[in-house]
C-alpha cells in the first residue's frame, strides 16, 4: 500500500472529525451533487455516503474521506476535490444487498485507486498490491 492510497481514505483536516456532517449538501467542484447519507471516520478508512438525489435518479455513492477540500458547518456544506462527472461515474452504493457487498468494493478499490476501507474479507486475488 502506498502513502496516496492510505491518505485517500483520511480526512485532509484531522479536526474536521468532530462534525456531524449528515445532512449537509454536498458540492463537487462544478455543481452541488446531493446531501451526506452516511459519515464515518474511522482510521484509514474514513468515508461518507452521498444520496445525489435525481440528477442521477437517487443513486447513493462512497466517496473517500480524502476527496473532502473542506467542510463549512455554518452552511451545512461538504465540498470535494473531485467533479459531478466524477461522482457520478462512482460505483453506485446499495446497502441492502448484502450478498454484493464483496463485488461493490471490490469496484470501490478500482475505481478509486485505493484500497477496500473495511468490509468483508478481500480474497487473496482480488488484493490491491504495489
Amino acid at each position: 500500500m502506498t502513502e496516496t492510497r492510505i491518505e485517500l481514505w483520511v480526512l485532509r483536516e484531522p479536526a474536521w472529525n468532530a462534525f456531524d456532517v449528515v445532512g449537509f449538501d454536498v458540492e463537487a467542484r462544478d455543481d452541488p451533487i446531493g446531501k451526506v447519507d452516511e459519515a464515518t471516520w474511522d482510521v484509514h478508512a474514513g468515508r461518507i455516503v452521498i444520496d445525489t438525489g435525481p440528477w442521477i435518479f437517487g443513486k447513493r455513492v462512497v466517496l473517500p474521506a480524502g476527496v473532502i477540500e473542506r467542510i463549512d458547518p455554518e452552511e451545512k456544506k461538504v465540498h470535494l476535490a473531485c467533479t459531478k462527472e466524477q461522482v457520478k461515474e462512482a460505483p453506485e452504493y446499495d446497502d441492502r444487498n448484502l450478498d454484493e457487498q464483496e463485488r461493490y468494493w471490490h469496484s470501490l478499490r478500482k475505481y478509486w485507486g485505493a484500497p477496500q476501507p473495511t468490509g468483508p474479507a478481500v480474497a487473496p486475488e482480488d488484493r490491491v498490491t504495489d
